[in-house]
C-alpha cells in the first residue's frame, strides 16, 4: 500500500492566501481548501490515499477530486512516498560560458576603510610584487578572454573594480572602446558598470558615465556620522563632505543608467532605516542595497548576533514599506527586497552561491584570474590567467567544494534553494574554507527569505501584474 507523507516545502501566507515554498525546485504554488487540508492531514501521520480519500469526503470532495489532488501535490514534490531523500543539484554542464567578467583595473584606494575585504585585518589579497595598475595589454588580453569563453551568449557584461576604479580612469575608456568595437564585429551586446567611492569623480568623469551609459554603484554608508565612521582617508580623516557634492552631480547629470548605493553594514552603521532615508530621499538614489561586512568576528566593526537580529527587524519594516510601494505599483529601491523577489519569481534552485568561478570571474592587474572580484591579488585562490586561459583542474575543485551537495550541514534547510550555504569569500574569512556553509547566518537568512516570500505572496496576490517587473529585470 502506498503511505503518503510530507515532502520538503516552507509554507507561507500573503495577504491571507497560504503559500508553499517547494525546496526541491524552488517554486510557489498557492493552496485551496482541499490541498491545505490534505497537507495538516499529513502533519499528523503518514496516510494512503483511500485513507486521505475517506478523511476529505466528509468535507464533501470527491474521491476524483481528492485522488487529482494527491497527483498533482506528488508532481511537484509536496507529498511523497517512501522515505526522504535529499534532492541533488542539477549537474553542472559540461561547457558553461562566461558571462560577466570583473576587471580590477588597480589595487590602490585613495581611501584606508578599516573594514577592507582587501587591505583590511582580514585581507586574503597578496599583491606584493605584482602590478598595482592594470596595463592596456593586460586589458586587453581580458576582453578577448571575455569573447573567447562567452561564445553562445548573446549579451556580456564587463565591471571595473578596484581598489579604486577611478584610479585607472584612462584604462576604463580604452578597454570600452575595444570592447564596444569587438561586440559590434562579434554581433554581441555588450553592457558596462563600475564601483566607485565617488572621491574621484570630476564633470568629465560624470559626463563620460552619462554619455556611455555605464551603470555606476557608488560604495557609500549613509550620513555623515556614519560614512566617517570607517570610511576615511589614511590620515584619519572621514570622506562624507568629499564625495555628497559629487554624488549630487552624479545624480543630477548621469540619466541613461539608474545608480545606485552600496552599503556596507558594520557595528557603526547599523540603523538601516535612516541610512536608506538619507541615500534614498534625501541624495536621490535609484536604488539602495546593504550588505554585512565581510569579516572574522572578533573585529570591532563586525556586527554581533544581537546586532544581525535588530539588522532583520529593520530589514523586514522596509520589506513591508517596498510591499506598500508594489500594492501601488511603484519603485521603492530598497534592492534586497527586489533582488531577492527576483530569485523567487525566476524559480532559482542554486547548486552554488553566486556565478563566482563559472559564468563570472575577476582579473587582477596581473592578469591572473580569481572566482571573483574579492579573491583577486590572492595567490592561494588563482584559477588561471587571462594568457593562459582558466586551470580546469582548480576550477573544478573551487566549485566542486562550494557546491550545495557537499555542504552537508544545509541539506535540511528550506532556504537552500537562494542561498546554497552563502558567500564563498565569507566562508574562506570565517571559516576558512571557501565551501564551508555560512553556518552563523543561517537563521538571519531564513527569517529574511520567510519575509520576502510573504511579500511575494502578498503581491501576488493583489497585484500579480508587478511581478512583471522581475522578468524585466532578469531579461536586463
Amino acid at each position: 500500500m502506498t503511505m503518503y507523507s510530507l515532502g520538503e516545502f516552507h509554507r507561507f501566507a500573503g495577504a491571507g492566501q497560504e503559500f508553499l515554498y517547494l525546496v526541491p525546485s524552488g517554486g510557489i504554488v498557492a493552496l485551496d481548501g482541499m490541498t491545505s487540508e490534505i497537507l495538516q492531514q499529513l502533519e499528523q501521520a503518514p496516510l494512503s490515499g483511500e485513507d486521505l480519500i475517506g478523511r476529505l469526503s466528509s468535507d464533501g470532495y470527491s474521491s476524483s477530486e481528492v485522488e487529482e489532488c494527491i497527483h498533482e501535490l506528488r508532481e511537484v514534490k509536496a507529498i511523497r512516498n517512501g522515505q526522504k531523500e535529499y534532492a541533488k543539484s542539477e549537474p553542472l554542464p559540461e561547457s558553461f560560458p562566461l558571462q560577466t567578467i570583473v576587471l580590477n583595473v588597480t589595487n590602490q584606494c585613495n581611501l584606508s576603510c578599516q573594514y577592507c575585504y582587501e587591505f583590511g585585518e582580514d585581507k586574503v589579497a597578496t599583491p606584493e610584487g605584482k602590478p598595482k595598475f592594470m596595463a592596456w595589454e593586460t586589458a586587453k588580453s581580458s576582453v578577448d578572454y571575455l569573447f573567447a569563453e562567452s561564445q553562445g551568449r548573446k549579451s556580456v557584461h564587463i565591471t571595473f573594480f578596484g581598489g579604486e576604479t577611478l584610479m585607472n580612469f584612462p584604462l576604463l575608456k580604452q578597454v570600452v572602446a575595444y570592447a564596444r568595437t569587438r561586440a559590434l564585429e562579434l554581433k554581441v551586446n555588450i553592457d558596462f558598470s563600475l564601483t566607485t567611492n565617488a572621491t574621484l569623480l570630476s564633470p568629465t568623469i560624470i559626463e563620460y558615465l552619462a554619455e556611455n551609459a555605464i551603470g555606476v554603484t557608488v560604495s557609500m554608508d549613509g550620513p555623515k556620522e556614519m560614512q566617517d565612521k570607517f570610511r576615511v582617508f589614511s590620515n584619519g580623516r572621514g570622506s562624507y563632505d568629499i564625495i555628497k557634492p559629487k554624488v549630487e552631480s552624479l545624480l543630477a547629470r548621469h540619466r541613461t543608467r539608474p545608480i545606485a548605493a552600496r552599503v556596507t553594514m558594520t557595528s557603526g552603521a547599523m540603523d538601516v532605516k535612516k541610512i536608506y532615508q538619507h541615500l534614498k530621499h534625501e541624495l536621490g538614489f535609484y536604488e539602495v542595497g546593504f550588505a554585512p561586512v565581510t569579516t572574522s568576528p572578533n573585529r570591532l566593526y563586525s556586527i554581533n548576533e544581537p546586532g544581525m537580529d535588530s539588522v532583520l527587524d529593520q530589514f523586514c519594516e522596509l520589506a513591508d514599506e517596498y510591499l506598500e510601494f508594489a500594492l501601488r505599483g511603484e519603485h521603492h529601491g530598497f534592492s534586497n527586497v527586489s533582488d531577492t523577489l527576483s530569485e523567487l519569481h525566476q524559480g532559482v534552485n542554486k547548486s552554488l552561491p553566486c556565478g563566482a568561478g563559472l559564468g563570472m570571474v575577476g582579473v587582477g592587474p596581473s592578469g591572473d584570474i580569481a572566482p571573483c572580484h574579492r579573491f583577486v591579488d590572492s595567490d592561494q585562490h588563482v584559477l588561471g590567467n587571462v594568457t593562459t586561459g582558466m586551470d580546469k583542474e582548480k576550477q573544478s575543485d573551487f566549485l566542486t567544494r562550494g557546491n550545495i551537495d557537499t555542504k552537508y550541514d544545509c541539506h535540511e534547510c528550506w532556504a537552500r534553494p537562494l542561498c546554497a550555504g552563502g558567500c564563498h569569500h565569507e566562508a574562506f574569512v570565517r571559516y576558512g574554507d571557501t565551501g564551508h556553509a555560512n553556518l552563523h547566518y543561517c537563521d538571519w537568512i531564513r527569517g529574511w527569505t520567510d519575509k520576502c516570500l510573504q511579500v511575494y505572496g502578498a503581491i501576488a496576490a493583489q497585484n500579480p501584474s508587478f511581478l512583471e517587473h522581475f522578468s524585466e529585470r532578469k531579461a536586463s
